[in-house]
C-alpha cells in the first residue's frame, strides 16, 4: 500500500511522516525507519490526538493542507508490548514473527480516525523525532535550510513531483516551525507540544 501511493499518487508530496491533528491544526513526524515514529503515532492517537497517518503524510503542493490516510499503526518488536501495555482495549492483530522487520502487529486508530478520515488539516509544526532509551530531552529550532534538507530527505515522491515538490517543502520550511527532538519518554515530548505549539 505505501509503495503504491508513493510511486502514484502524484497530487500530493508524500512524506514518510507521521501526521496527527488537534482540531484543524496537525503536526508532523518525519523520520526514517526505527527512529520510534510508531510508538509515538500510537501514544498519542489515544490519548486525545486525531491521526491521520502513522508513516505517510499527504501534502497538498503549494499548501500547508494535508489529507488523512488513516490505516491500522504498524508496530514492530518493543513497541508491540509498550502499545498493549499503554491500550490494553486496543483492537490488535495476531503477531506477525519473524519477518525482515522481526516481530510485527497492526493496531486499529481510535474511531475518531475513522470518522474523520476525509477532514483535512493545516500543518502548525514539524517535528522530526529520534527515540533513544538513553539520551537527554534535547530540542533543537531548525533553521529553514535545515529544515527544506530534513523534509527532501523524507519525501517519497520529491524527486518525481520536480519543482513541484522542491517549491512545496520550501513553503512547509519557511512557513512552519521546524524542530528536531531527542528523547527517551514520549510524556516529555508531548508536554512541549502542547505548551510551546498548541
Amino acid at each position: 500500500m505505501n509503495l503504491t501511493i508513493a510511486n502514484h499518487e502524484m497530487q500530493f508530496v508524500v512524506l514518510h511522516a507521521a501526521v496527527l491533528a488537534k482540531g484543524q491544526d496537525a503536526v508532523v513526524f518525519p523520520a526514517p525507519p526505527g527512529s520510534g515514529k510508531s510508538t509515538l503515532t500510537t501514544y498519542l492517537a489515544f490519548s486525545g490526538w486525531r491521526l491521520m497517518s502513522d508513516e505517510m503524510t499527504l501534502l497538498k503542493p503549494h499548501s500547508l493542507s494535508v489529507t488523512p490516510f488513516v490505516r491500522p499503526i504498524c508496530l514492530k518488536n518493543q513497541s508491540i508490548q509498550l502499545a498493549k501495555q499503554w491500550f490494553p482495549d486496543g483492537t490488535f492483530s495476531t503477531i506477525a514473527r519473524d519477518t525482515h522487520k522481526g516481530d510485527v502487529i497492526h493496531l486499529s486508530p481510535p474511531d475518531n480516525a475513522w470518522d474523520n478520515q476525509s477532514q483535512q488539516a493545516e500543518i502548525k509544526a514539524i517535528i522530526f523525532p529520534q527515540y533513544q532509551a538513553n539520551t537527554k530531552f534535547e530540542v533543537y529550532i531548525l533553521n529553514e535550510a535545515q529544515a527544506f534538507s530534513s523534509l527532501s530527505k523524507n519525501a517519497f515522491n520529491y524527486g518525481v513531483a520536480g519543482d513541484i515538490g522542491f517549491k512545496s517543502l520550501v513553503n512547509a520550511a519557511q512557513k512552519v516551525p521546524c524542530f528536531e527532538v531527542n528523547y527517551n519518554n514520549i510524556a516529555d515530548l508531548e508536554g512541549v507540544i502542547e505548551t510551546e505549539i498548541f
